[in-house]
């Protein structure tokens, strides 16, 4: 398998339990999202399974700029802020 593939695969996962935990403490605080809670969470879970791939992907590429340059660093981008 490529490189790119591994960092995907392993990037996956993380991404979806901080997408879940993410959705699962906005449905659980929110009073009026609480109220729909047994409907909303498995949702919230469908929803971080389905996301975390396209995401995934986005940062394993972003894992794998070997010389990103002063310029580059600099300016900055959506992960490095």
């Amino acid at each position: 398998m490529k490189t790119d593939t591994w960092l995907k695969i392993i990037c996956a996962p993380i991404i979806s339990s901080v997408l879940f935990g993410g959705g699962a403490v906005t449905v659980l605080s929110t009073p009026v999202l609480n109220a729909h809670a047994p409907y909303l969470i498995p949702a919230v879970v469908v929803l971080s399974l389905v996301i975390s791939p396209f995401l995934a992907g986005y940062v394993g590429r972003r894992m794998r700029l070997q010389y990103w340059g002063a310029e580059a660093w600099k300016r900055g981008d959506f992960i490095s802020g």
